[in-house]
């Protein structure tokens, strides 16, 4: 019984049915690569598209003398175009793209973020009333590549207001904002939160640290989301041995944006100034021992039931490279977290303005 001869060419494919098999293969990569990037093509080029047409409609509108000019414009173009372009030139529709014109109004931002984002991601982002967390948001869809749910995901759970960022003054907030902008370069402040939300983990009112710990293990995916960007696990329970006693760092992790190890202590209860001693005990063990030399300094997470403001503001633990933040097991509804948030922005914002004009 003769057997089949597969016949390979020098340096080129498998002749009869396994080259019939590499060649369908790579004919429909061929294909689905291209209809990706004309799809990408197809939406970069109607969103800018968008954003003309809404820039245009914005200067005819500025150039009408009544206030009512501007609705008439909209509805008289909204009619014409509808009637020869389809429905995605509806009233509502032109409505969108103005608006998109009106909060991006740097075409070179727009060209820049139209090569991740959908026009869906900028209806999400248009109608967010604060200019640098819309531009918090854009930025950081188009680093991380969140799809639409991600982002509106991201929104809803008032990430902006949660990151160490939004408590700063404006001007370093815009300056984090254009180095991510310009570099893709992510700082420790956009990456860190307060509070982190960890419903998911199910705990219920009474508990103890190992219950955190055994909690935070079991659900470690949504747990790693819920830190942010870039982190990855290492080590529970990490055994430092320093002179003649063992410490234990509770959670290890490693963040490759950053490029540094971060130890994570769960507690029970309140912030405590002893925990910052502690901490820095295991972030210059971490440096003298497991840093590599291509690596930025250790980073230390220190989550709480809970914290009292002026105590963390006098043990300046962020020139250590220490992050205080509390833990919600519960989310609130989302006026509560709205409110407390920007309490705590406009609190860090007022001490940071009284310190400056101290100096």
């Amino acid at each position: 019984m003769s057997k089949q001869i597969v016949k390979r060419d020098r340096g080129g494919p498998p002749a009869g049915v396994a080259g019939m098999d590499y060649l369908l293969r790579d004919v429909r990569r061929l294909i689905e690569e291209t209809r990706r990037e004309t799809a990408a093509a197809v939406n970069a080029g109607l969103t800018l598209l968008y954003w003309r047409i809404g820039k245009r409609i914005g200067m005819e509108v500025l150039g009408g003398k009544r206030a009512s000019y501007g609705e008439e414009i909209v509805s008289a173009l909204a009619r014409q175009l509808q009637a020869e372009y389809g429905r995605g030139f509806s009233e509502k529709s032109l409505r969108h793209m103005l608006r998109f014109a009106e909060v991006f109004p740097d075409v070179r931002i727009v060209s820049s973020l139209v090569r991740q984002l959908s026009w869906t991601h900028f209806l999400s982002l248009v109608y967010l009333k604060d200019r640098l967390q819309r531009e918090f948001y854009a930025e950081m869809c188009r680093v991380q590549r969140w799809s639409v749910r991600q982002l509106r995901q991201q929104i809803d759970s008032m990430l902006y207001e949660r990151t160490a960022l939004s408590r700063k003054p404006e001007g370093v907030v815009e300056a984090q904002i254009q180095a991510l902008r310009e570099q893709d370069a992510l700082s420790p402040e956009l990456v860190l939160k307060d509070p982190y939300v960890l419903d998911f983990l199910g705990l219920s009112d009474r508990y103890l640290e190992k219950d955190l710990e055994d909690a935070v293990l079991r659900e470690i995916e949504s747990f790693v989301l819920e830190l942010g960007t870039g982190f990855c696990f290492v080590a529970r329970q990490m055994r430092l041995q320093i002179d003649d006693e063992d410490f234990y760092i509770d959670l290890v992790f490693y963040n490759r944006k950053l490029r540094r190890l971060v130890a994570i202590d769960l507690k029970v209860g309140a912030f405590k100034p002893e925990y910052k001693g502690q901490m820095e005990l295991y972030l210059r063990w971490l440096d003298r021992h497991a840093r590599e030399p291509d690596e930025q300094s250790p980073l230390g997470i220190i989550l709480c039931a809970g914290k009292k403001r002026e105590q963390i503001e006098l043990l300046e633990l962020d020139r250590d490279g220490i992050h205080v933040a509390e833990y919600l097991t519960v989310l609130p509804p989302r006026e509560e977290l709205s409110r407390r948030l920007h309490a705590a922005i406009e609190r860090s914002r007022e001490r940071l303005a009284a310190k400056e004009g101290a100096e």
